[in-house]
């Protein structure tokens, strides 16, 4: 398996991704609707607010994942939101979604990138030394579904202190529906 930073699909077929992983485990609207973000998300996000790591093995795209910026705009911190995620179903529960979130988190920290968030499964994203993180501690940009599903760390070797002001994300992001 090869970690890749950046796509070496088409967009479109790396959304295809997305959406089929997404249609597999949750059905075919939210396959549509993550098919749908990580295509508006490639398209519209400025290269400087977005990162693309991919993992293949040969020819075959296997998995894939997005960090783009979230600003607070009282903290001085360089963060970045982890979302989506998606592994092909042949190959999960085989390290490559855990090995690629690890590859992109080291290429963010040696970019001096502060902070990184997801939102999503606990049970999964501590495995990649994600933890929980409370709405006071670092405020989301919308509503959250499921809080217990916010989660950050530090990359730069201090504690995670709390994240100051309101947040903002990238425009494919700011969907109610994503949160």
């Amino acid at each position: 398996m090869e970690l890749v930073a950046g796509m070496t699909d088409q967009p479109q077929q790396f959304a295809q991704l997305f959406a089929d992983v997404f249609t597999a485990s949750e059905g075919v609207d939210a396959g549509k609707t993550i098919g749908a973000f990580v295509q508006e998300m490639l398209a519209d996000t400025p290269p400087e607010a977005l990162y693309v790591f991919s993992a293949r093995a040969g020819d075959t795209l296997l998995g894939g994942i997005l960090f783009s910026r979230l600003d607070f705009v009282q903290d001085p911190r360089r963060v970045f939101i982890l979302s989506p995620v998606a592994v092909r179903t042949d190959h999960q529960a085989q390290g490559v979604g855990q090995k690629l979130i690890g590859f992109g988190l080291d290429r963010l920290r040696a970019d001096g990138v502060d902070v990184a968030m997801t939102y999503g499964d606990p049970a999964y994203y501590v495995k990649t030394g994600f933890q929980p993180v409370t709405e006071a501690e670092a405020s989301p940009p919308l509503p959250l579904s499921h809080p217990h599903g916010w989660l950050g760390q530090a990359l730069n070797g201090q504690p995670l202190a709390p994240l100051v002001g309101p947040s903002r994300c990238v425009s494919a992001l700011n969907k109610p529906e994503l949160w």
